[in-house]
């Protein structure tokens, strides 16, 4: 712990930073536990740190270390007697000499064994440089500016804004929010800005180290507010903050009029109490590991659905921790000793055990096994000491601390003698030992312990033998391979101390596989063979010599042998056919003899007019899922554009039958690069045959191909592939990227360098759609993704120089977001003179689930967008008609999409005319039907009339004239008959007087001057007309 005038950042775990304020020495104790992992020294202000590792006994010596080097005494740094070490500041200009910054740690022996303490790292305090400086903005009046500085510095520094060179303006009314938000970050946020806050704006930031100012930025306030879509101006960003220090989610959103915004949590979790709203942003003081997540900042455009959101994910790192310490134990002799130790930390800290201060070795008795557990077998004497787990990352360090004690009792057995091993075969052994020479009555039994003797972490082998035996016949060696063996006996009290060991060589054998060929001409009557020598494992001795079968395949029957020395890896066959198909084969030799001949391989000579030979000195090496191809190019170099390299695995019908065709879709083939002359094919299954092929090309033709054909390595006992990573989780963090974490297997046989990730579109076979990432850490984040799409991804463990497979495939989903596209293919056509029918297409990249679709129209194209008409419609429809609209007029329509997110671009404008209207008789069958009729019915009656009226005036020129003022005597009785029928019965009155008649004759038109007849015959005609 540091003293009062060491402020801790962070108290509860290990990651603390203490500053340096007093003007005596300042107190830190350096320990295997919880503390401070960073301190700054200020000037003119001592350090004192003390070395309490808690061991039991005091103390014999503390030894200092800076970066894993002793400490040396001088004028800075000083080792005081009670073992304390004083580090001493500069001058007051507050520089320190060089070599005081670094990662101190303190090393404790006593009798019993030794101690380390956890890492403290010193740093000087110092302000750098400004890295960002404010700039200038142009702001209308009621928006929002924003400036941002950023300056590096330990301790953190502090961070204000000036105005003029003046502190910003406080609010006029006590109660008034201020509209200057000043955030952590060093982001200083302007809201509803005036006339009044326009000036010149700097960062001022400080420490006890010295005091900065930034260039001043200009803030220019414009007129007019014109309406404006929402728009985050500042969106969130990804973040990544250390457990204690003060983090910043900031979200600044614009539009006309003000958008409201809102913050949520992706995982649906409410958010933390103990964040502060800030106007539009989120501070949280003291970040904890429950703040850790994925947040979204939305703005809203206030009484309607538009919107914009983005999310940002928010990372908290803690310093390690130990969560399971290891427990002492005291145990006998020849026992096993267990220690577990369980930590955590973000990022994942790696674990390590000292023993005594010292790196525990493994070996064939001390082995570690993930995640955190030391196994030590057949305790000895000198194992017994301090064992200490250190977990760190790269937030500093945590230890635990455990005691081994081991316990030899009275009257255990003295180790077996005289331990001799024979070989028998080259697989097998025979040992033979005496029993101990003391206590040898009490022996119950014996254990035999061998590994292989070279390397320096080799797997041990035990065998439980009877009291009543002192051989062992030990097989399922490997040929031509050293062994150390040495025998323990055990009684009832415990088990004695091991034998002296005793070393053997198995004897050779012949090689368990022959070597690889790759085969190639240089010239139309040769073939150039080459391989690689074989591993020791599959040697199995010394090679002494190669034979290499060769034949026509046109005389099979006729096999020609060539042989070469153990050292050679290459032989040319000459005095060949041009354009002959020859089979090749070789074995490899040893003492003990040839191998098993390879399978054979084919090759066909060029014929005299081939111009682009084979490349040279092909060499494949072959490991279990990968093969690592070199090779040279051709003698005409200069004539080629390129190569090109296709593999292919072979099974046994395509063995028995060499002629067979190649089945295309088992090829794969890719170009390469004039001045390539490497690559790795990788994907490859363990244990499994392959041809490869490398040819040159050009624009003209393609040239002959050197051909490779040989095995990938088997998968042995001593060399599987690591696991797979576990507890693989991937989690969306943004439309186009996605966080992937993982963990080590619990147990590997072989030390993890870095993973492989395999991440492609969910359900795709595309092979070119696959994309393969690296990382050395146990997570990544995959960018570059397709919004709202679904991904498979995979892990795979990679040792030093061999593959694991991958892991079971996890699938997750980017987030939405806006659609890349608009609507497609939007059609317009006319309905009538106020109605027009808009369809289209979904947009080609809908970037999420589309939710409706906005049909935007106006009259007058070069009016702005919020000046055009809206409608919304549902996402599941694809045509809409729009009414309402006035006629004989052009329209000009575009469309856009929108998701959760929001809208999309817009579509392209179109236009439509909408038809004037038509005033008339509108062509209606019914009513057309209706005139036709009235119309020819009147005519009827007309002709009807003219002929009545004929006839009339007619019968009139046969009868006596009128004599004026009395009625005329008819002639006969039916002219008057007829006369009557065609008088309506109101004006047929026989009692009228004569006058009456007269009377109402005149109504009927003017008839003065016209004869009786004349007369009469007009009133009939309108009578029966009317």
């Amino acid at each position: 712990p540091c003293s009062s005038g060491c402020a801790e950042l962070t108290t509860s775990l290990s990651l603390s930073v203490c500053v340096l304020s007093a003007s005596e020495p300042i107190s830190v104790e350096l320990s295997c536990g919880a503390g401070p992992v960073h301190v700054v020294l200020e000037p003119d202000h001592p350090l004192l740190l003390e070395c309490h590792l808690g061991a039991s006994e005091p103390p014999l010596n503390v030894t200092w270390l800076r970066d894993g080097v002793v400490v040396s005494e001088s004028q800075t740094i000083r080792p005081l007697p009670n073992g304390s070490l004083l580090i001493l500041p500069s001058s007051t200009d507050g520089q320190a000499p060089a070599g005081v910054e670094g990662g101190y740690s303190c090393l404790s022996t006593s009798s019993t064994g030794a101690l380390t303490s956890r890492a403290l790292t010193l740093h000087l305090a110092s302000l750098s440089r400004f890295l960002q400086d404010p700039e200038p903005q142009v702001v209308p009046v009621g928006g929002t500016a924003r400036f941002e500085c950023y300056v590096d510095g330990l301790p953190t520094p502090s961070i204000t804004w000036e105005k003029d060179q003046e502190p910003l303006p406080a609010p006029t009314e006590p109660l008034e929010p201020s509209r200057y938000i000043s955030l952590p970050n060093g982001v200083l946020q302007i809201l509803r800005v005036t006339k009044e806050d326009e000036g010149l704006y700097r960062c001022v930031a400080f420490n006890s180290a010295r005091k900065r100012f930034s260039q001043d930025a200009s803030l220019t306030v414009s007129s007019g507010i014109t309406r404006r879509p929402v728009v985050i101006v500042a969106p969130p960003r990804n973040s990544t903050v250390v457990m204690g220090r003060p983090a910043v989610m900031e979200c600044m959103a614009q539009g006309e009029p003000k958008p409201f915004v809102s913050w949520s949590r992706q995982d649906g979790k409410p958010i933390a109490t103990d964040v502060v709203v800030l106007a539009t942003n989120l501070v949280i003081p003291d970040t904890r590991s429950h703040h850790a997540g994925v947040y979204v900042c939305r703005a809203n455009k206030p009484k309607t659905r538009d919107f914009v959101s983005s999310p940002a994910e928010l990372r908290v790192l803690a310093p390690p921790v130990i969560l399971q310490p290891p427990e002492a134990v005291s145990l006998s002799r020849g026992n096993t000793a267990r220690f577990v130790c369980n930590s955590s930390g973000d990022p994942p800290p790696a674990l390590r055990w000292l023993k005594n201060g010292e790196p525990v070795q493994s070996n064939a008795r001390v082995k570690t096994q993930n995640p955190g557990v030391l196994l030590i077998n057949q305790l000895r004497l000198d194992d017994a000491g301090y064992y200490q787990c250190i977990a760190a990352n790269s937030l500093g360090t945590a230890c635990a601390t455990a005691k081994l004690s081991v316990i030899v009792r009275e009257g255990l057995p003295s180790p077996p003698r005289h331990v001799s091993a024979i070989p028998h075969s080259s697989t097998s052994a025979l040992l033979t030992w005496d029993p101990p020479e003391h206590n040898s009555d009490q022996i119950i039994g014996f254990s035999v312990h061998y590994q292989r003797t070279a390397g320096s972490d080799n797997m041990e082998y035990q065998f439980a033998v009877n009291n009543d035996t002192t051989e062992l016949h030990v097989k399922e060696l490997l040929p031509h391979t050293a062994y150390t063996f040495y025998v323990v006996a055990y009684s009832l009290m415990g088990a004695s101390r091991p034998s002296l060991p005793v070393t053997v060589e198995m004897l050779e054998d012949v090689p368990s596989a022959s070597p690889q060929l790759s085969l190639l001409s240089t010239s139309p009557t040769d073939i150039r063979v080459m391989w690689l020598p074989l591993s020791s494992q599959l040697s199995r001795g010394a090679i002494t010599r190669y034979r290499i079968d060769y034949r026509a395949l046109e005389q099979v029957d006729h096999i020609y042998s060539v042989e070469v020395g153990g050292n050679e890896t290459q032989v040319t066959l000459r005095d060949l056919k041009p354009n002959q198909t020859y089979q090749l084969r070789i074995a490899a030799g040893t003492r003990a003899g040839f191998s098993q001949s390879s399978e054979w391989a084919s090759h066909h000579t060029p014929n005299l007019t081939q111009v682009l030979f084979a490349p040279t000195e092909l060499k494949v090496r072959a490991k279990m899922h990968s093969l690592h191809v070199t090779w040279q190019p051709p003698p005409n170099l200069t004539q080629i554009t390129g190569f090109k390299l296709s593999w292919r695995e072979l099974d046994g019908e395509e063995l028995a039958n060499e002629e067979k065709p190649m089945v295309n879709e088992r090829i794969q083939q890719i170009k390469l690069r004039k001045r390539v002359k490497h690559h790795e094919v990788t994907g490859l299954a363990p244990d499994r045959l392959y041809e490869l092929k490398v040819w040159a090309f050009n624009k003209q033709t393609e040239g002959y191909p050197a051909v490779w054909k040989g095995r990938t390595e088997k998968l042995t006992r001593d060399s599987l592939p690591p696991l797979p990573p576990i507890s693989v989780r991937a989690r969306a963090n943004s439309s186009t990227s996605i966080w992937l974490r993982w963990e080590k297997p619990h147990f590997s046989n072989v030390r993890i360098v870095n993973y492989t990730i395999r991440c492609s579109p969910a359900g795709i076979r595309n092979a070119s759609l696959v994309s393969y990432y690296s990382s050395s850490s146990q997570e990544i984040l995959l960018e570059s993704l397709k919004p709202f799409t679904s991904y498979g991804i995979a892990v795979q463990s990679n040792g030093a120089d061999m593959r694991g497979p991958f892991s079971s495939t996890v699938e997750e989903s980017t987030l939405p977001d806006r659609p890349s596209s608009p609507p497609l293919d939007m059609q317009l056509s006319a309905l009538d003179s106020y109605s027009v029918l808009v369809s289209w297409r979904p947009p080609l990249e809908p970037n999420g689930v589309i939710l409706t679709y906005w049909i935007l129209y106006t009259g007058n194209i070069s009016h702005p967008d919020h000046l055009w008409i809206n409608l919304t419609h549902d996402g599941s429809v694809t045509s809409a008609e729009v009414q309402g609209l006035m006629t004989g007029m052009r329209y000009y329509f575009k469309m856009g999409a929108c998701t959760e997110v929001g809208v999309g671009p817009y579509s392209p404008v179109k236009d439509v005319f909408t038809p004037p209207k038509k005033y008339g008789v509108y062509l209606d069958i019914h009513a057309v039907t209706g005139i036709i009729v009235g119309v020819c019915v009147g005519l009827l009656c007309i002709l009807l009339c003219m002929c009545v009226s004929f006839r009339n005036g007619k019968t009139r020129s046969l009868s006596p004239p009128y004599r004026k003022g009395a009625r005329p005597v008819p002639a006969t009785a039916p002219d008057c008959h007829e006369l009557e029928t065609l008088m309506p019965s109101s004006a047929e009155d026989p009692n009228k007087p004569l006058t009456d008649l007269t009377e109402q004759q005149s109504l009927m038109g003017n008839i003065e001057g016209a004869d009786d007849g004349l007369a009469e015959s007009k009133v009939s005609i309108a009578i029966y007309s009317s």
